[in-house]
C-alpha cells in the first residue's frame, strides 16, 4: 500500500471521487502542509492565514491502480490555471496541489505535471513532498455520501466516467483523454 495527497479544491468532491476508483483502499479529507496542528481545523483554515490546503489522503494499491491513474483523475476535474480557487470556492485553502510520499511518486508527478503544463499558457498547481496532514472534522468525512445533493465542483458525470475509465497511455492532457473516452463509451 502507498499514500499520496491531492488538494483539488473542496475536499468533499475529491474524497467522493477517489473513493470510487478501483484500487483505492481509503480516503481521508483533511488539511495539508500548513502551520501546525493547532490551526488544523475548518474555522482556522478558512481564515486564509494557516497555509493549509483542503486535501485528501489517498491510500491505494499500486498494483491495482498506478499513480498515473490517480493523477489522471485529478487533472480531469481541476482547473489548473486558477490559483486559490476551484468552482465557486475561493481562498488559499482551495489551492490545487499534489504531495508525494515516495521518490517514484515524485518522478510520476513531475512527468505528468510537465505534460499537463505544456498544454496551458498558465499552470498554477503546487507539488512537493507532504510535510504534514491532519484529518478534517468528522462532519467533513464522507460528506457527499451522507448529503448526496450537497455542493460539489466536480460533475457527477465526470465522477461516473472516471470510476470506469482506464488510462492505458497518458500522453496528452487528462481532460482531452477523458472526453475522448466519454465520447466513445
Amino acid at each position: 500500500m502507498e499514500t499520496i495527497y491531492f488538494a483539488g479544491g473542496c475536499f468533499w468532491g475529491m474524497e467522493h471521487l477517489y473513493r470510487r476508483l478501483p484500487g483505492v483502499t481509503a480516503v481521508t479529507a483533511g488539511y495539508a502542509n500548513g502551520s501546525g496542528p493547532e490551526a488544523a481545523n475548518y474555522a482556522a483554515v478558512c481564515t486564509g492565514t494557516t497555509g493549509f490546503r483542503e486535501t485528501v489522503r489517498v491510500d491505494y494499491d499500486p498494483e491495482a491502480i498506478p499513480p498515473k491513474q490517480l493523477l489522471f483523475a485529478f487533472f480531469a476535474v481541476i482547473d489548473p490555471e486558477t490559483p486559490n480557487r476551484q468552482g465557486m470556492d475561493f481562498g488559499t485553502q482551495y489551492q490545487t496541489g499534489v504531495y508525494w510520499t515516495t521518490p517514484e511518486q515524485k518522478a510520476t508527478v513531475r512527468r505528468i505535471f510537465d505534460l499537463e503544463a505544456a498544454a496551458l499558457p498558465c499552470f498554477e498547481v503546487e507539488s512537493g513532498p507532504i510535510r504534514c496532514f491532519y484529518p478534517a472534522e468528522e462532519f467533513h468525512q464522507r460528506y457527499l455520501e451522507r448529503n448526496p445533493g450537497g455542493y460539489c465542483h466536480i460533475s457527477r458525470r465526470k465522477m461516473d466516467a472516471l470510476a470506469r475509465c482506464p488510462v492505458q497511455v497518458y500522453d496528452r492532457p487528462a481532460k482531452e483523454l477523458l472526453q475522448a473516452w466519454m465520447d466513445a463509451n
